[in-house]
């Protein structure tokens, strides 16, 4: 569109005539002075062309410009809310982080079957479960104790076995920096130095209630409802370590004992302190 030399009427010039554009501005020689004005903004603002198929082009293009200005001011806007809700859950993270208490009972345990085990161990992520009734059914659940001291434990059965046939088949420390409270993905993600997956074999060794008891029924081996379940840290510390006494590979016992190591420190658990397991199993034995 060529608009040189087209005429044009200003409120306060008068008319006038257009002397150069380029694609962000126009000149105008009025009668008095040569004025510029924004290009095509100055056309919605300021001056009426005279040349109605001119016109009628240009106010498509000030249309156009109008819908590109709404969606870029859209786009600022939405950055600013992300930016925003950002700064709220880093501040609510540096909260909770600074004034996170150890809880005493931060580990949790998750029934899976086996096949589930291994994938688990394949993503590095556990899925926590969903909301079954409330305003929040449906959601994911929100594992509030859970912080970057928590281990996660893996167990499962046979279908068919008795409750006290449950077996661990691997334990993974959750990834540094993940609070519970604030995670809305609904997976526990797993550190990437601390994991360990047990053989067959080893699980074999490693019956769950060996080392747990349920403290609203300490006499009954039962697991009853849920997906998972909260327990004591210092059990988490007596299955790591019998882990440990397990492991046949230099490599994978240097490994469990790092682990082991990293556990106690994030618990303020002494390895030397740590006592022998109290679970039904052994209790009964």
């Amino acid at each position: 569109m060529n608009l040189i030399d087209k005429k044009v009427t200003h409120k306060q010039f008068g008319e006038g005539v257009i002397v150069s554009i380029t694609d962000f501005s126009v000149k105008v020689q009025f009668s008095v002075e040569e004025k510029k004005f924004m290009y095509p903004e100055g056309f919605s603002k300021y001056l009426t062309l005279h040349d109605k198929t001119e016109a009628k082009v240009l106010h498509e293009i000030l249309q156009v410009k109008e819908v590109e200005k709404k969606a870029a001011e859209l786009l600022k806007e939405q950055d600013i809310l992300k930016h925003r809700k950002k700064q709220k859950q880093q501040l609510e993270y540096d909260k909770l982080t600074n004034n996170h208490k150890l809880h005493p009972e931060s580990q949790v345990v998750f029934w899976c079957d086996e096949e589930e085990s291994h994938r688990v161990f394949e993503k590095g992520q556990v899925f926590v479960g969903e909301v079954k009734s409330g305003v929040n059914k449906g959601k994911p659940v929100k594992m509030n104790r859970v912080h970057e001291n928590s281990a996660v434990l893996l167990t499962s059965k046979e279908p068919g076995t008795q409750e006290e046939d449950r077996l661990i088949h691997g334990v993974f420390m959750v990834k540094k920096g993940y609070i519970g409270k604030l995670n809305e993905s609904g997976f526990i993600p797993a550190h990437s130095n601390y994991n360990i997956q047990l053989s067959e074999e080893e699980s074999k060794q490693m019956p769950f209630w060996k080392y747990y008891k349920n403290k609203k029924s300490p006499n009954k081996i039962s697991w009853n409802t849920g997906k998972y379940k909260y327990f004591d840290n210092e059990w988490m510390a007596q299955i790591i370590l019998y882990i440990y006494s397990i492991k046949k590979d230099p490599m994978e016992k240097q490994m469990v004992q790092q682990f082991l190591f990293h556990f106690c420190k994030m618990n303020n658990i002494s390895v030397d302190d740590i006592t022998l397991p109290k679970g039904l199993l052994t209790l009964n034995k």
